[in-house]
């Protein structure tokens, strides 16, 4: 990645010049920064602090995965998402990928590789959520937390990809992680798995 002092990007850096917390919260940091334009005028920015999530795809051998259906009170609708959760402090995004896979559908894995990261907020927050396949399964009773409400959805993986398509699925993490794994099977197969099912 370039830095600012690159000639091709100094015309669109912003400089820092301060910053007041005006939020803290059990997981979100808020911010209103005064920051310096390319054009030497100043201007303030809004912005959410997060620490970061991991993403998982568990795909097992018949080329089916599993999402989850889960309510979302900020947008009030149901969505259908890929396991996730934040990083716990001191926490590695393979670990809290590993945890949550755990947490949220009971499995367990062999194999978990990372397929990328996303920023899925970039107008107002710094969060980064890191992207993981899951392969060679094993289930068990889901481990939820007391205030989690999810029901498991396994379905083939084309027609993961067609719900993105015709708009069933709209979480971007989820869309995402999906099209990531997809890409990353296609550069490092034979992929264990079928995923034209």
């Amino acid at each position: 990645m370039k830095e600012k002092n690159d000639p091709d990007q100094s015309a669109l850096w912003e400089t820092h010049l301060s910053s007041k917390h005006v939020y803290d919260g059990p997981l979100l940091q808020v911010y209103v920064d005064t920051v310096q334009l390319p054009d030497e005028t100043k201007t303030t920015r809004d912005w959410i602090r997060h620490p970061g999530a991991s993403a998982v795809l568990p795909v097992f051998e018949d080329g089916s995965v599993m999402l989850l259906k889960q309510f979302r009170y900020p947008a009030r609708r149901i969505f259908v998402e890929v396991p996730a959760g934040k990083l716990d402090p001191g926490e590695s995004p393979k670990t809290t990928a590993e945890r949550e896979l755990f947490e949220e559908t009971g499995l367990s894995c062999r194999h978990l590789e990372p397929v990328g990261s996303l920023f899925p907020a970039i107008g107002y927050a710094d969060e980064e959520i890191f992207s993981f396949v899951a392969w060679g399964l094993d289930e068990q009773e889901q481990g939820l937390d007391d205030d989690e409400f999810l029901l498991k959805l396994r379905i083939p993986f084309a027609r993961a990809l067609q719900m993105i398509a015709s708009g069933e699925i709209k979480d971007a993490k989820t869309i995402s992680v999906l099209v990531q794994t997809r890409m990353w099977w296609e550069k490092n197969g034979p992929f264990p798995v079928d995923f034209s099912g």
